[in-house]
């Protein structure tokens, strides 16, 4: 089993394993052109059968900046769960936020206990804004979310704004 960042040919794997998780509403789904658009963000798990390597497993990591990275579309095979690959794709991930120079990786789930044992912490939405404004306000579970934010690293410190000098003049032609 190895671990390698997706290329082009992957794309219609990576849509099948994500397509097998989003009916149930698991994972958002994404369209064949949305995963094509977007494949250097995904990485993809492969397995050495006797017929040869098949894409047992996929996962993006989605940049909004070296503040915060999303780890996003984790999606294993299920006939080939617990054999590592989750850990394998989250581990090459972090690898690639670290590349990147990346502060903190999010994501958000419903399987907090596998990624508590890989040093997430759970967070409050609001402290992960990019994330919400990004996927969550075009979300059919926007207010009926049963998705748990974890967070691992140091979360982004947002700067609040000076409000405006009361003795400024506004200026109009």
């Amino acid at each position: 089993m190895q671990a390698r960042r997706a290329l082009l040919p992957d794309a219609e794997a990576i849509r099948s394993l994500i397509e097998e998780f989003s009916f149930d509403g698991t994972l958002l789904p994404r369209s064949l052109a949305e995963i094509s658009e977007n494949i250097r963000d995904f990485a993809v798990v492969e397995y050495s059968f006797s017929n040869g390597p098949e894409i047992i497993g996929c996962g993006a990591l989605h940049l909004y900046g070296t503040h915060l990275a999303e780890i996003r579309s984790i999606a294993v095979r299920p006939s080939a769960q617990g054999l590592g690959a989750g850990r394998l794709l989250v581990n090459t991930l972090f690898e690639e936020a670290d590349l990147h120079r990346v502060t903190c990786v999010c994501l958000f789930t419903r399987i907090p206990e596998f990624f508590d044992r890989m040093g997430f912490k759970i967070a409050e939405r609001a402290k992960l804004p990019d994330k919400i404004y990004k996927d969550c306000m075009s979300c059919p579970r926007l207010l009926a979310c049963d998705e748990i934010a974890m967070y691992r690293g140091e979360l982004p410190q947002f700067a609040i704004l000076e409000p405006a000098h009361a003795d400024l003049i506004k200026l109009t032609l």
